[in-house]
């Protein structure tokens, strides 16, 4: 029977609390990690959409390293746009500085009408490397 382990960043954000969900599950051998969005450490969003999508970017990265895992271990991510047309060079840019080079993981890029504030989510499934 597989274990469901609830990983949070060292810095947790208020959100988790607020909305009352973890940063990540690990369970079976996966991360599964929750919608990160561009939020400061009180849980308010970054108001500046490239520093908004940077910030998400190292959000998650905070929340892959709490359980040893890194963009390297990401074998699915899903992204949500409230202006896909517009935002999608930028986040394009700060994708390609996180992913350089293949294997790729694989990608959803989904428009919405509202994130609670936020213009831009990142939610992806990473594999736990073996040795952690």
């Amino acid at each position: 029977m597989n274990s469901r382990t609830a990983i949070f960043p060292t810095d947790r954000h208020a959100l988790y609390q607020a909305h009352g969900y973890s940063a990540a599950i690990a369970s079976g051998g996966l991360l599964f990690v929750s919608g990160q969005v561009g939020s400061r450490s009180d849980g308010s969003p970054e108001p500046d959409f490239a520093a908004q999508v940077r910030l998400a970017f190292a959000n998650l990265e905070a929340t892959l390293s709490a359980r040893g895992c890194s963009f390297d271990d990401v074998v699915d991510v899903t992204t949500f746009h409230t202006d896909p047309e517009n935002q999608f060079g930028v986040i394009m840019a700060v994708k390609n500085e996180v992913f350089p080079e293949p294997p790729y993981p694989s990608w959803t890029a989904i428009g919405v009408t509202w994130l609670a504030g936020f213009d831009f989510e990142i939610k992806v499934i990473a594999r736990i490397p073996s040795n952690r």
